[in-house]
């Protein structure tokens, strides 16, 4: 259940704005590349940046697709959003 083409894949991926997340998930959604994005508030991320640790404010896109079209999608991301390297985290359901 679940394998190969056929399955389903939830992608995660945060923004620094929720006006950002809903902009990517509208033309996610538009380009028929994933079924629904949930949009999630009040995500703290800390990570390390150029040598320093940093903590920023981000909302969270919860992003389900058919596996065939995680690729696509990891693409449309990263043409769609602000960051030089958005995080795109998938994960096989």
């Amino acid at each position: 259940e679940g394998e190969g083409e056929e399955g389903v894949s939830a992608l995660y991926v945060t923004a620094p704005s929720k006006e950002e997340a809903k902009r990517i998930a509208g033309e996610l959604v538009s380009r028929k590349l994933v079924a629904c994005v949930n949009i999630l508030s009040g995500v703290e991320s800390v990570y390390e940046w150029e040598g320093r640790v940093e903590s920023e404010p981000e909302v969270l896109m919860m992003i389900k697709t058919r596996r065939g079209l995680v690729d696509d999608v990891t693409r449309a991301v990263q043409e769609l959003h602000s960051y030089d390297v958005p995080e795109v985290i998938v994960v096989g359901v």
